[in-house]
């Protein structure tokens, strides 16, 4: 374990820089699960990952020292599994706060917890959450974003990339002391009770609200509107006069 020069309380304090790595989220999970205990905010930074995962077990494509792909401790044991998704919005929120002073209202969140610019991809997350007990004893964060690479392949579909909007490198560990600042920010923000104010500023921010766009669930295309969350973190989608929630498994976002 090392120590660091990111500002704040806990989150990033204690930093771990790894060369290479299967995921830093398996490698974080490995790390909890001996007995020695690990500081909440600990971060897993890993400049090659050979096997990181996004949602629906997809791959993320990042090249070796080009883009940020890390992993998060956090302990919310003051919310109640029914209330993880409210984890999620607050995770959300701060790396959408770091990286607004840079590209501004074209970033958007994409339910549940991808970071867009336009309709292009720049980041994702996969949140891991270790319930006992009736509690969230552990949350796992994973989050990769796009920073530094010039190209991807056709596989990686909408991928982009700061470099490429922007037409400049950036410093990757500059960037992370802003995220860990932010996401620091909107936890403590949940740990205040403040869920309001997390839920109304996630939606403020998401990615096609109250747009009408083409949609598929059930392999059948639709029009629709995003209208709300639920505060279990279903999305609301209005078409035909009815509204309609949906779970990450049941809808499918189109580009036409």
């Amino acid at each position: 374990m090392q120590n660091n020069i990111i500002s704040g309380l806990f989150v990033g304090q204690n930093l771990v820089t790894l060369k290479e790595v299967d995921s830093t989220n398996s490698f974080l999970k490995n790390i909890l699960s001996n007995s020695k205990p690990v500081p909440e905010g600990t971060v897993i930074m890993a400049e090659s990952q050979y096997a990181g995962r996004g949602q629906h077990q997809n791959t993320w494509h990042a090249q070796p020292g080009k883009n940020l792909t890390f992993s998060l401790l956090l302990n919310p044991d003051f919310l109640s599994p029914t209330k993880q998704f409210d984890l999620t919005r607050a995770v959300s929120l701060g790396v959408y706060d770091a990286l607004h002073p840079l590209l501004g209202n074209a970033l958007k969140i994409k339910w549940p917890n991808d970071i867009y610019v336009g309709n292009r991809k720049l980041g994702g997350m996969l949140i891991e959450n270790m319930i006992q007990g009736g509690q969230i004893r552990h949350s796992v964060i994973g989050i990769g974003l796009n920073i530094n690479q010039d190209d991807y392949p056709e596989s990686a579909g909408s991928a982009i990339s700061l470099r490429q909007i922007l037409h400049r490198d950036y410093d990757l560990k500059e960037i992370l002391s802003q995220i860990c600042s932010h996401i620091e920010g909107w936890y403590l923000q949940l740990r205040a009770g403040k869920l309001d104010v997390v839920r109304n500023t996630y939606l403020s921010r998401l990615y096609r609200l109250n747009e009408e766009a083409y949609y598929a669930s059930n392999d059948k295309p639709f029009r629709g509107a995003i209208t709300n969350v639920t505060e279990t973190g279903m999305l609301v989608v209005v078409h035909n006069g009815a509204e309609n929630t949906y779970n990450l498994k049941e809808i499918t976002f189109l580009n036409k």
